[in-house]
């Protein structure tokens, strides 16, 4: 509705927005503003459902594996998206472990060692550094989740997952 520019410099955006819309909004503005922006909200009125929101989220990154999560197999998958796990952490067949570049969900195995020999050179055995996970709340994951996944909410945390845990049923699934 309206763009202005403050005293201070800041943007000020006005706009209305369907109640739906703005779930996970305000933390993807946070991220995107580094922790910058502040997020009113104000109830205007009752309107007709005016269609779909706009698909904003891309593919997913799925765990094909039951186990703990090495940083040898997190290494390998960070050009392929966003981390929302760190090394060390148990993952099981089925749960969202990141966000894929592409459009396409990918499973993918995190629990992958790495192959141990006696040979030892100096520069092959070097750590690697792990960009930190994408954390998400409840909220966030309202917001995130396909109509095909679901949301586990327990005392340790928040995780997301697919319907069908069995990579081969979602495969069939998604034929039919």
């Amino acid at each position: 509705i309206d763009s202005t520019i403050n005293n201070e410099g800041q943007n000020v955006i006005k706009f209305l927005v369907p109640s739906r819309g703005m779930v996970g909004l305000r933390s993807e503005l946070m991220k995107n503003c580094s922790g910058n922006a502040v997020v009113n909200t104000i109830f205007d009125s009752f309107q007709p459902h005016k269609g779909n929101l706009g698909q904003v989220r891309k593919g997913v990154l799925i765990s094909s594996s039951d186990g703990v999560s090495t940083e040898y197999a997190l290494s390998a998958l960070e050009p392929r998206g966003q981390l929302f796990i760190g090394a060390g952490e148990k993952v099981y067949t089925g749960m969202i472990v990141g966000e894929h570049n592409r459009a396409n969900d990918l499973d993918v195995n995190v629990c992958k060692g790495k192959k141990l020999t006696n040979v030892r050179a100096s520069g092959t055995d070097e750590s690697t550094k792990l960009s930190p996970p994408r954390i998400f709340q409840l909220e966030d994951c309202i917001g995130y989740v396909e109509p095909d996944e679901l949301i586990e909410v327990t005392p340790v945390g928040v995780r997301m997952r697919k319907a069908e845990l069995n990579p081969s049923n979602r495969k069939r699934r998604k034929t039919k």
